[in-house]
C-alpha cells in the first residue's frame, strides 16, 4: 500500500475503509516469525501423540491456530498499518492482543500437548517447573490478574504509548508482551493446561467480572476524561482526514470499552463450560464411590449373616451399621469441608 504526502506534511496511508481490514498488508516479521515457529511446534507435537497411538481434540488445534492467525491479522493487516495513525486502530489492536488472541492460544492446551508429546521423564521435569514457586506466584489469582489489568492503563497514562508510536522496535514489543502478558492470564483462569496450584472455577468467575469493571473504567476515563493521550504526537502526525485527535480518542475509548467487555463473553462461555463439565465429573465420581460402598457393605452383612446360624424361631434383624447411617454429603469432596469431621 503507497502512502500519500499532502501540503500538510502528512505522510501515510490514505482515509481509512472498511476494505483495509483486507486488503491492506504490512509485513511484521517478529509477530510472523514467532506465528509459524509456534505453528510448527505445536503440529510437531500433534504428529508425536498419533504416532504413540493418542488423540488430541480438534477444538483445541482449531483454537491455537486461530489464535496464531489472529495475532497476524491484527498486526499485518489494516489493522497494522493504521496502529499509527488512528487512535481507535491502536485500541481495537490493544484488546485483540491482550485478551482475544491469549484466549485463544490458552484454548489450545499447548502445554498439555507438550506433555502428552514428550517421554515420561521429561514430563516429570515439565511438571516440576510446573509446581514450582515461580510458577505459583505468577498464577497466583491475584498476580495473574494484575497482569492483564495494569498494562492498558499504563500503556495510556505512561510514556510507553508514545513510544510505541515513534519506535519500530517499541511498537513490536508491544505485539508480543500483550500476548503474553494476556497468556499468563488465561493459563491459570482456563485451567485446560496444568497449573501450579488448581484455584475454584468461581474465582475465575469473580476476577473476570472484575476485569468487566476496569476495562469500563479506562474506557469511561478516555472518553469522558480531560486527558488527550499523545497529543503532541498526533498533533505533529497531521491527518488531513477522519475524526479530529478528540473525537479519536472518544471513538477509541468507546472501542476499549466495548470490545472489552466482549471480549470476556467467550471466556466466560469458556468458564462455564469447564465448571459444568467438571462438576458432572465429580458427581459422577461420588455417585460410583457411594454405590461401590453400599455394594461392599451389603456384601459384608450377608456374609455375616451366612457365617452366624440364627436361633430356631428367631426373627434376624437387619444390623445397623453406622457407616449406613451416615450422611451422604459429608463424604462428597464440594461439600464436606463445610463439617466438621466429627459430625454423624
Amino acid at each position: 500500500m503507497t502512502g500519500t504526502t499532502l501540503a500538510s506534511g502528512y505522510s501515510g496511508p490514505p482515509a481509512w475503509q472498511w476494505s483495509d481490514l483486507v486488503a491492506s498488508w504490512q509485513l511484521e516479521p517478529v509477530v510472523l516469525i514467532a506465528s509459524l515457529l509456534l505453528g510448527a511446534l505445536y503440529a510437531l507435537g500433534l504428529t508425536r501423540v498419533r504416532r504413540t497411538g493418542g488423540s488430541w481434540p480438534l477444538g483445541r488445534t482449531a483454537a491455537w491456530y486461530g489464535g496464531l492467525a489472529l495475532w497476524v491479522w491484527s498486526t499485518m493487516s489494516g489493522v497494522g498499518v493504521y496502529e499509527r495513525i488512528l487512535f481507535t486502530d491502536r485500541a481495537a489492536q490493544v484488546i485483540v492482543l491482550l485478551m482475544l488472541v491469549p484466549l485463544l492460544l490458552g484454548m489450545g492446551g499447548p502445554v498439555s500437548l507438550l506433555a502428552e508429546s514428550v517421554n515420561e521423564r521429561s514430563r516429570e521435569r515439565l511438571m516440576r517447573v510446573l509446581r514450582s514457586w515461580p510458577s505459583k506466584v505468577l498464577m497466583f489469582p491475584a498476580v495473574s490478574t494484575a497482569l492483564l489489568m495494569l498494562p492498558p492503563w499504563l500503556l495510556y497514562y505512561t510514556s510507553w504509548y508514545e513510544h510505541t508510536m515513534t519506535s519500530q522496535s517499541w511498537n513490536i514489543g508491544l505485539h508480543v508482551i500483550l500476548v503474553v502478558l494476556g497468556l499468563a492470564y488465561f493459563w491459570p483462569r482456563l485451567q485446560i493446561d496444568p497449573v501450579a496450584h488448581e484455584y475454584p472455577q468461581l474465582v475465575g468467575l469473580f476476577i473476570t467480572m472484575a476485569e468487566v469493571v476496569f476495562d469500563a473504567g479506562l474506557g469511561m476515563l478516555l472518553v469522558y476524561g480531560h486527558t488527550t493521550i499523545a497529543e503532541h504526537y498526533y498533533t505533529a502526525l497531521g491527518r488531513p482526514w477522519g475524526p479530529s485527535i478528540h473525537q479519536d480518542q472518544i471513538w477509541g475509548g468507546s472501542t476499549l470499552w466495548a470490545l472489552g467487555d466482549m471480549a470476556g463473553l467467550p471466556f466466560l462461555a469458556a468458564l462455564v463450560r469447564r465448571w459444568m463439565v467438571k462438576g458432572r465429573a465429580e458427581t459422577a465420581a461420588v455417585d460410583a464411590a457411594i454405590d461401590a460402598q453400599i455394594a461392599r457393605q451389603r456384601e459384608a452383612q450377608r456374609e455375616a449373616a451366612g457365617s452366624t446360624p440364627a436361633p430356631a424361631g428367631s426373627v434376624a434383624a437387619p444390623a445397623e451399621d453406622p457407616e449406613m447411617m451416615r450422611p451422604w454429603w459429608l463424604d462428597d469432596p464440594n461439600l464436606a469441608h463445610r463439617y466438621g469431621k466429627d459430625q454423624t
